[in-house]
């Protein structure tokens, strides 16, 4: 079962796309991070959600908020992507031990190895506050994750 609002998110490190080592609990009391999982680089809704995140940075990360975006892929293939693509935004992999962190979040597909489209807004104090996980194949509305960015950031 997913994480729900409520719930405190659990912590992980995992390395970007430039295998940089990057931690959650390092944004703690300086800044919200949004957490999409999806499902794997270079398929066409995941380009299509994370293009749409790239053109609209500034809804989704400032200087109160943080995305991350995590799949099972390998580091190697999160760079190609990002380097096509030109995320300028973390892309982390959950490659090893595979899937584990998608597993705490309640998003793993264990019967074909990746993570569903699980988004988290997870406060600065490691709460999560907006949750949503759509279905294999159901790409995702950032509306909903512009509201609650901008509720988060209000408040």
């Amino acid at each position: 079962m997913a994480l729900e609002t409520g719930a405190e998110a659990p912590d992980f490190t995992l390395r970007n796309q430039n295998r940089e080592e990057i931690t959650l609990s390092s944004f703690r009391g300086k800044r919200s991070v949004l957490v999409v999982f999806f499902p794997f680089a270079f398929s066409s809704i995941c380009t299509g959600e994370l293009t749409a995140v790239r053109d609209d940075l500034s809804s989704f990360q400032n200087d109160d908020v943080q995305v991350l975006a995590v799949s099972v892929d390998h580091p190697f293939a999160l760079k190609a992507w990002a380097d096509a693509q030109d995320y300028d935004f973390p892309l982390l992999s959950d490659f090893w031990p595979h899937g584990a962190v998608a597993q705490a979040y309640g998003v793993l597909n264990t019967d074909a190895g990746f993570a569903l489209r699980g988004t988290f807004l997870v406060d600065r104090s490691g709460v999560v506050r907006f949750a949503e996980v759509n279905a294999v194949g159901e790409a995702r509305d950032q509306n909903a994750w512009r509201r609650a960015v901008h509720a988060l950031t209000a408040a």
